[in-house]
């Protein structure tokens, strides 16, 4: 398995297997959640049904409609971009490999949502007293969690670049 996360191959796989379970897991939700009504899962963690028409945190939610195809076009093109940049990688990139496949899955799989739906599922649903932090969904996690591995290679290769400046 580590092997296969060296490679573009896998790189691409684990954006297939992003976009297979973000997908699948927002049929759930939509096939078995009431929308709007919140189901305990832990004290600090609901499943929620709700539709995001904008962006993150539902920025320009209620624009009209035409942030629809707004939104659809900046996730083809950054996706068209990452898949270039992905094809590019040496075998030995794998954080940045793995980064890159998590936010492009994540980015198809709201995009599906945005082509298919005009709005994307959004299901779960974390808070602490009062304060419920904007539902989110498995893309929305994917992409999150590549931003921060980019962030991570990107301070571990700035590193590696001034070692022989000193």
């Amino acid at each position: 398995m580590v092997k296969i996360m060296q490679s573009r191959a896998g790189w691409y796989l684990l954006s297939v297997l992003v976009i297979l379970i973000d997908q699948s897991t927002k049929y759930w939700a939509s096939a078995s959640l009431v929308y709007g009504r919140a189901v305990e899962l832990l004290p600090m963690l609901n499943l929620t049904l709700l539709h995001n028409w904008g962006a993150a945190f539902s920025f320009l939610s209620d624009a009209g409609g035409w942030q629809r195809w707004f939104f659809t076009g900046i996730a083809l093109a950054v996706s068209v971009f990452i898949v270039l940049w992905m094809a590019r990688l040496t075998p030995g990139k794998t954080l940045l490999g793995i980064a890159l496949a998590l936010v492009l899955g994540g980015a198809l799989g709201n995009l599906l949502d945005r082509v298919f739906l005009g709005y994307v599922v959004d299901f779960i649903d974390v808070h602490y007293l009062n304060y419920h932090w904007p539902a989110f969904n498995v893309a929305d996690s994917a992409i999150t969690v590549g931003a921060i591995l980019l962030i991570i290679e990107s301070l571990c290769h700035r590193d590696q670049s001034h070692e022989g400046e000193n």
